[in-house]
């Protein structure tokens, strides 16, 4: 009879010993702040990491609007560079995701003709928080040549050469020039 109140008296205070010695859970023996289920460190999964870091990669890169000096009245206005190889392939439809040892697909080869379509400006009008500007407009047909490997592994494992893919995919490049007096004079600032 007396063995059993010793034993479970032994095994709380080893609880208690062991977690008051690590860091992780210090505050729910002596107190601290509390953030509910997450107090404890939430494995997250690698594909979801990538995605975020692709998904602010792009942001960063091709989802903003620049805005320009104005144009200047010597020539025909330049559009901003052509897109690059690496907003060309994120445009593509995406072959990410596969699982490995049962269904895979490969790019190889990969070539790229990138060609203006048409480039032109806008009048100009008044932009919301922006002012006078110009609304400048590229268009590029991205033609990519590649070959396409699809590898399946069940339930009969077998491997699709396809030599020939041709994808084509048109890219805009928008962005805005000021008008006017951009030094601080008139009623934009």
């Amino acid at each position: 009879m007396f063995i059993r109140p010793c034993t479970l008296l032994l095994t709380v205070l080893g609880v208690v010993s062991l977690l008051s010695s690590t860091g992780c859970h210090y505050h729910l023996i002596w107190g601290g702040p509390e953030f509910g289920p997450a107090t404890f460190p939430t494995p997250v999964s690698p594909y979801f990491q990538d995605r975020k870091e692709d998904e602010f990669w792009v942001h960063e890169r091709y989802e903003r609007v620049p805005i320009l000096g104005p144009v200047t009245a010597g020539g025909p206005p330049r559009a901003l560079d052509p897109p690059t190889p690496d907003e060309v392939i994120r445009a593509l439809p995406s072959i990410e995701g596969g699982l490995p040892f049962l269904w895979e697909k490969q790019r190889n080869n990969v070539r790229m003709v990138i060609e203006p379509v048409a480039d032109y400006v806008d009048p100009p009008r008044v932009y919301p928080l922006i002012g006078p500007a110009q609304h400048h407009h590229a268009h590029y047909k991205c033609t990519v040549f590649c070959s396409e490997v699809t590898r399946n592994g069940w339930p009969l494992p077998h491997t699709l050469h396809d030599q020939e893919v041709v994808h084509v995919v048109y890219i805009d490049h928008n962005h805005l020039h000021m008008v006017g007096d951009v030094s601080g004079g008139g009623n934009y600032p």
